[in-house]
Parts: structure tokens; C-alpha cells; sequence
């Protein structure tokens, strides 16, 4: 297990290496000061988890976490003291996979790498189905692959996570507040913007947010429901 943090505050960074130890006590915490040593070490390293500050010398978080994102789907979690929901959508449409402002709570931080680590594990758990299958999307329980066609459709641990809960319970108007605690955890049960994020870029990867995707339909006050193909 291989952790990245990029963050020119020694500080911070010694803090959330410590914390990404008390989770994973045999991990590898690489480190970088800056945008550019981020990049270089995560090319190098192959790490899975990336921690990402985002003002630090170039380019900023929000490049790297773009440059990540063209070959790379591991989980992203960005550290700021941009604390508006601005930033934080900004991130998360970037990719990023969560958001924690500086000066943050080491329990939280802890409480965010775990809901990390739950979603990347469990995409290892057994399947309770084999396969899911609707018009022309199909979703494979066992390999997480996800098609529109014969085209696979990449998707990060999170968004995956989120498609699959609407898949398995298809037809069904899944409220925020249970999505939002299924796949972040209970500490982001009010972070509702997470989901309009997560759902927009879902309905981009699987055709696009042009009117012509019909998969995931919003419940206007409740929540978000997967529409099994007519």
C-alpha cells in the first residue's frame, strides 16, 4: 500500500502520514513539496491513495489531481483552507473523490481515509448477483466493469460505488441522505453537492448530461433513482 501526500506545509504532511499509518500500519508514505514532485513521485511510485493540497508550489492540487485523472482512477482526497462550496465542487468535478478543509479535525481526517479505504475495499467484496444488465448499459458485480454497448466506461472507486448502489436497487428512489451514507460514510450525510457532482459526471461517462442520458433520474427533495431501459 502506497500513500502520496502533496502538501509544502511539513506539518500537515506529518500529520496525514501519521493518520494513513494508524490505518494502514505497514503503508509506504511517499511525499511531496510541490505540484511538480507530486506528479514526478506518483509517476514513479504507482501510489494507491493520493492526498493533495491544493495551493503549493506549481502547478496547484487542481492541475495535478487533472494530470492524474488523464491515466490514473485512484482515489483522490483534497486538503485545503478553501473552504467554500466553490472549491469543493470544483475539486470533485476535477475528479477528486472527497474534500476536507484546513484546519480539520484529526478524527475526521481519519474518519475520511477510512470511508476511502471502505469503498476501495469494497469493490473486493463477493457479488450478491453476477450481473445487471438494462437496454444497452451492463454492469459486471464481480469485475466492476461497467459498458454502454461494447464500449467500457472507466469509472473511479467512488463513482462506481455510488452506480452500483443505484443499479441494485433500480427502479428505486434512493434518498440522499442513505447514498450519501453508503458511499462516503455517515460524517457527509449533509454534503449533498457531493452527489450533484458525482451524478453529473456519471451521466457524463455513461452518454452525457445533453438531455440524452436516461439512466439516473433526479427525485426532486429525495434523492436519485437508476431507470431500468423501457
Amino acid at each position: 500500500m502506497k500513500v502520496l501526500i502533496a502538501d509544502d506545509a511539513r506539518d500537515v504532511a506529518e500529520v496525514v502520514a501519521f493518520g494513513a499509518r494508524m490505518i494502514w500500519p505497514d503503508c509506504q508514505v511517499v511525499s511531496a513539496g510541490s505540484g511538480r514532485e507530486a506528479l514526478r513521485r506518483f509517476a514513479e511510485e504507482s501510489a494507491d491513495i493520493v492526498i493533495l493540497d491544493i495551493s503549493m508550489p506549481p502547478p496547484d492540487g487542481y492541475e495535478v489531481c487533472r494530470e492524474i485523472r488523464k491515466t490514473s482512477q485512484v482515489p483522490i482526497l483534497f486538503l485545503s483552507v478553501h473552504d467554500s462550496t466553490l472549491d469543493k465542487v470544483r475539486g470533485l468535478d476535477l475528479g477528486a473523490d472527497d474534500y476536507l478543509t484546513k484546519p480539520f479535525d484529526h478524527l475526521e481526517l481519519l474518519a475520511r481515509l477510512r470511508a476511502l479505504v471502505r469503498r476501495s475495499n469494497s469493490l473486493l467484496k463477493p457479488p450478491a448477483a453476477p450481473r445487471y444488465s438494462s437496454g444497452d448499459f451492463s454492469i459486471d458485480f464481480a469485475s466492476h466493469e461497467v459498458r454502454i454497448g461494447e464500449k467500457a466506461v472507466a469509472l473511479t472507486s467512488t463513482e462506481y460505488r455510488l452506480l452500483e448502489e443505484l443499479v441494485r436497487h433500480a427502479g428505486t428512489a434512493m434518498p440522499h441522505r442513505y447514498l450519501l451514507t453508503q458511499v462516503w460514510g455517515s460524517e457527509c450525510t449533509g454534503d449533498v453537492h457531493y452527489l450533484k457532482v458525482f451524478v453529473r459526471r456519471l451521466r457524463q461517462k455513461l452518454g452525457g448530461d445533453d438531455g440524452q442520458n436516461h439512466y439516473i433520474q433526479t427525485e426532486w427533495g429525495t434523492g436519485y433513482r437508476f431507470v431500468p431501459a423501457a
